[in-house]
């Protein structure tokens, strides 16, 4: 992959083994940066989602696809895609933020929508943490802020042509 020359990580598809380590990162940052504008009933549904059982498998089965950023051993980020064209669940371990990693997850998420299943845009719905850098990578809100189940999310598309 040309996007991948010079980015100091190694990024790839998940393995079946990566799954848990990979949650576990994005339960741990989500803490840290986004439970802050959640209800508790928002970050009791984050969790639920997160590791909830029926998610797991389609990862397994391949419906579920997440990319892993790896330094070494470590997932150090995080992005999934689901619905096709919708980006979910884009995290990066909290030592590694302003590295470029979550831009290079969009960039790579995007290549794949584009060159793989001729999709011509992605979807998101952000976190109110996260809709400035998904500004950055060129998104624009479709519609004002939503709460539902205690998550607050913001609407938002990229179109590629």
């Amino acid at each position: 992959m040309d996007r991948l020359q010079n980015f100091p990580y190694e990024v790839r598809w998940a393995l079946d083994e990566d799954w848990d380590p990979a949650m576990r990162m994005v339960w741990e940052t989500f803490l840290l940066f986004e439970a802050k504008d959640y209800t508790p009933e928002g970050v009791r549904n984050f969790f639920r989602f997160i590791t909830d059982d029926d998610l797991k498998q389609a990862f397994l089965r391949g419906e579920y696809k997440l990319m892993v950023v790896l330094d070494g051993e470590q997932i150090i980020g995080v992005g999934t895609l689901r619905s096709i064209h919708q980006l979910s669940l884009l995290f990066v371990a909290p030592r590694y933020h302003h590295r470029g990693i979550g831009r290079k997850l969009v960039e790579l998420l995007s290549d794949y929508l584009v060159e793989e299943l001729g999709e011509r845009y992605m979807f998101v719905k952000a976190a109110p943490y996260a809709v400035d850098f998904y500004r950055k990578c060129e998104f624009r809100a479709v519609s004002a802020p939503q709460t539902y189940s205690g998550i607050t999310i913001t609407p938002m598309e990229k179109y590629f042509y």
